[in-house]
């Protein structure tokens, strides 16, 4: 079972995302809040593998408590999800930071919105597609200097090759069938360089992928 906190600060939506998720099979929620530091204590105590995020509550907002649920050793297998209705680039930048796993507009499709739950519970990050572009041609455009490529001199020319798909979005299997590997060797590939990047996720590695200059935005 993939277990779910649902932090939001209006009962409603909350009731909303329980009706959505408690249907399905594989969910269940395990706890809920309506602040910021209700949201840390109570994914403190249930520990459980997606926590879905509002930014803006009470006594804080929903970045500050990522920050302090992602500090916490014990917390390090939970997977934080922003879920807004503010879709602007200085919340996704900040919410990167926070080290949150994705980042998830409330229109979002039920579909999707499911969808998003497991592919963060299975330790892929996302963000909804609208977002990511905006963000990667922010990146880009706070560029005032040449492109550091030196970074990428710890990872070997087929993880560069890798990580120059995963920057343009593409998925494990999509990887695969670009460099004719198995899903199971790309996902191998990628989590070596996750580690030789020290990057927590996929979208920390996408942004590797744009600071170094080894994609850019177009192409």
């Amino acid at each position: 079972m993939i277990r779910v906190v649902i932090a939001d600060d209006q009962q409603l939506i909350r009731a909303g995302f329980r009706s959505l998720l408690e249907a399905e099979p594989d969910i269940e929620i395990v706890g809920e809040a309506g602040t910021a530091a209700e949201a840390v204590s109570v994914v403190t105590r249930t520990r459980p593998d997606v926590v879905l995020m509002d930014i803006r509550m009470p006594d804080g907002d929903g970045l500050w408590a990522t920050e302090q649920l992602v500090a916490k050793k014990e917390l390090a297998e939970t997977h934080i999800v922003i879920v807004t209705t503010f879709e602007l680039d200085e919340y996704v930048g900040r919410a990167i930071r926070a080290g949150a796993s994705g980042f998830l507009v409330k229109d979002t499709e039920p579909a999707e919105f499911i969808r998003a739950v497991r592919v963060v519970a299975a330790g892929d990050a996302l963000l909804s597609p609208g977002v990511t572009r905006r963000l990667l041609e922010r990146i880009s455009s706070q560029l005032h200097e040449a492109p550091d490529a030196t970074i990428l001199s710890a990872i070997t020319e087929r993880e560069r090759e890798v990580l120059a798909l995963v920057g343009r979005g593409m998925t494990n299997d999509e990887i695969g069938r670009e460099l004719f590997l198995s899903p199971l060797t790309a996902k191998t590939h990628v989590s070596r360089i996750m580690s030789k990047l020290a990057a927590r996720d996929r979208v920390q590695l996408v942004v590797v992928a744009y600071e170094t200059g080894l994609v850019r935005p177009g192409e």
